[in-house]
This record gives structure tokens, sequence and C-alpha cells, in this order.
């Protein structure tokens, strides 16, 4: 049976084996297709945040369950059953597979690029038949610096998905979205930042207080996963450690 449809000739650049692809063993154990690695600069769509996009990779799961854990050990405001869990530059979803596992209202995947979108619309429709999901769980294709974002309390996930021009353009379109909402329920916004390289954007504002800053340990098999999948790139772009640096922000008001 092939567990991983559509790695052929003319997918994105990262996809195809001679590129060096190798899948996760959560796609190989779970029948989606979450792999792989897409630097940047293929992952253009023509928008004017492109040039600030990172890279797509899948998040470890063991690395997404350790600051989940976290999180909620640092008592958000609202339950995980009226809060939102939104994925921050989704890519093929793998963050939204693994939150839709837990009892949050509900969980969105905010993706700009088309292609990736499509990939991650079809895991979300295995994790379904799959009786996987305990919450509704949904992509929008959307620019994460306009995207509206649902009402009530959210915590928004993202693993280092673009650039200091658009995480600055991000939170102040994010604060501003939830400064102007009517206060019949406790106004609620937490971020869990995987591989935070802009940190200093978040500490720069007044608006955002920090809960937590560390390494995330990967498991032995997510580590040895990682190592063995980036490894065999062919350029060495990208390299693979047995940890993630990580932070949790909580927005506290108008900066």
């Amino acid at each position: 049976m092939n567990l991983l449809p559509g790695i052929q000739r003319g997918c994105l650049p990262g996809l195809n084996r001679k590129d060096g692809f190798l899948p996760h063993p959560f796609d190989l154990a779970n029948g989606v297709r979450t792999s792989g690695l897409i630097v940047g600069r293929h992952l253009k769509t023509g928008n004017p945040h492109d040039r600030h996009t990172t890279a797509y990779y899948g998040i470890a799961p063991s690395v997404f369950h350790a600051l989940l854990r976290r999180w909620r050990r640092l008592r958000p405001a609202m339950p995980m059953e009226e809060t939102t869990f939104l994925d921050i530059g989704a890519g093929m979803g793998r963050a939204v597979l693994l939150a839709a596992e837990m009892p949050f209202r509900a969980v969105v995947g905010v993706e700009m690029h088309p292609a990736l979108v499509r990939i991650a619309r079809r895991n979300l429709t295995v994790w379904r038949k799959a009786g996987r999901a305990l919450a509704p769980m949904r992509m929008a294709q959307n620019d994460a610096a306009s995207f509206a974002f649902p009402p009530g309390p959210c915590v928004a996930f993202l693993f280092n998905p673009f650039g200091a021009v658009v995480i600055r353009r991000f939170l102040c379109h994010l604060a501003s979205s939830f400064q102007d909402r009517p206060m019949q329920f406790p106004v609620q916004l937490d971020l869990l930042y995987v591989n935070n390289e802009q940190d200093h954007v978040l500490e720069s504002r007044r608006d955002f207080v920090r809960l937590f800053a560390g390494k995330v340990m990967r498991s032995r098999a997510d580590a040895k996963a990682d190592h063995t999948i980036l490894g065999n790139q062919p350029d060495g772009e990208y390299a693979s450690s047995d940890y993630e640096d990580c932070s949790i922000w909580r927005w506290q008001g108008r900066d």
C-alpha cells in the first residue's frame, strides 16, 4: 500500500526522492503525508510576504506534546474546551492533526501556499475517517498577517514559519484583532513558539509577557528520525538537534 501519494516528478522541491526525501515514521504509522523539507525559496505564492517565509518541516510529535503539556501547566485563563488552537504557517498540517486529538473548541491551520493546503486537507480527511479528531478542524488558505481570528480565546502555534518582518505584522494584526473584541468573555491569547528565532520581536513589545523559555527535548525516536531525514538532504542546508528552543507568550493588552 502506498502511504505517501503524490511523491512524484513535478511536486514541490524537497518532496522528491532525488531531493533526499525520506518519510517520517509519523506518516508511515498514520497513513498521512506531512514529511519533507521545503525551503522558503520554493514556497512562492505571489504574496509580498513570500521572501520572509523560512521553510516547511513538520514538528516532532514529541516536542509538540511536551510544549502543550507545559502550556497547560501554566493554567490558561480558559479551559481547552473553550479555546481554539491555531497553527500559523501550518504547511501540511502535522500540528493540526496532533492538536485535533485534544478536546479544543476547534483546530485551525493557517497556510498561504495552495499546494500545502491541498495536502493538509487530504490529511485532515484521513484523520477524520480514522476517528482521531476530538475537535473540529479545518485549513484556511490565508496570509497570517490578515487572517480573521475566530471568536473566543485562542492559542497560536508557530514553528518558526517566517522572518521578523512578517512576525511584526502578524503580532500587530493579532493584538489589534483581540483588543477590539467585546468583553462578554475573558480575552485570552497565548503563543507557543518553536525554534523561536524571532523572540526578540516579542521582547520588544509591552503587550506580550513571556511565560516560558527553554529547550524542549525530542524523544529518542523523533531525534533519530529527524537526524536521519535532515542528514539525507543533498545540500545539507538544515541540521537537527535533540531539542527545540521554545517559548510561550501571553498577550496582556494594548502595547
